[in-house]
């Protein structure tokens, strides 16, 4: 868990990281080098969640890489069961990354988004719902390494 008292926003704990895969954690689908390494220790804190529609069909390799089991998305309406699925597990304790279109809705739902700018970009629905948006991946899971970052920024 993750416990936070962001002036303005009050106490909060976060005990999931919900996460896009493609274009986030993975570009063509691969993950980018060196994210196994910054994600994995996150395990020790946060619950970890992929969600994914596996546009490469790649994600039972990136599954095995972080020795996780991702939750596939259906095509058609993708935003809103990214949406759901945060609010099944308690929006109020996710913290939620992504850039995509389909972002937006998980981003908009949790407690904490974070919008990332990642090589695909991030569609401008997601960067207006996200919390804060950071440049990459590698600067999201920093802010979950050392969460002061986020009550700095977050801070009213």
């Amino acid at each position: 868990m993750i416990e936070m008292n962001i002036p303005g926003r009050g106490i909060i704990r976060l005990e999931y990281l919900v996460s896009d895969v493609n274009g986030t954690l993975a570009v063509d689908g691969r993950l980018l080098d060196g994210l196994i390494g910054k994600l994995v220790p996150l395990r020790d804190r946060l619950d970890i969640h992929l969600l994914t529609a596996d546009t490469h069909g790649m994600q039972d390799s990136i599954d095995h890489q972080l020795n996780l089991h991702s939750v596939r998305i259906k095509k058609g309406g993708e935003a809103e069961q990214k949406a759901e699925y945060v609010r099944q597990l308690g929006a109020d304790r996710v913290i939620a990354i992504g850039q995509g279109s389909n972002d937006a809705g998980m981003l908009k739902a949790a407690k904490i988004g974070i919008g990332i700018i990642s090589a695909e970009g991030i569609a401008v629905e997601t960067m207006l719902t996200a919390d804060i948006i950071v440049p990459d991946i590698f600067s999201a899971l920093e802010l979950l390494e050392k969460p002061i970052r986020l009550v700095a920024s977050l801070r009213n």
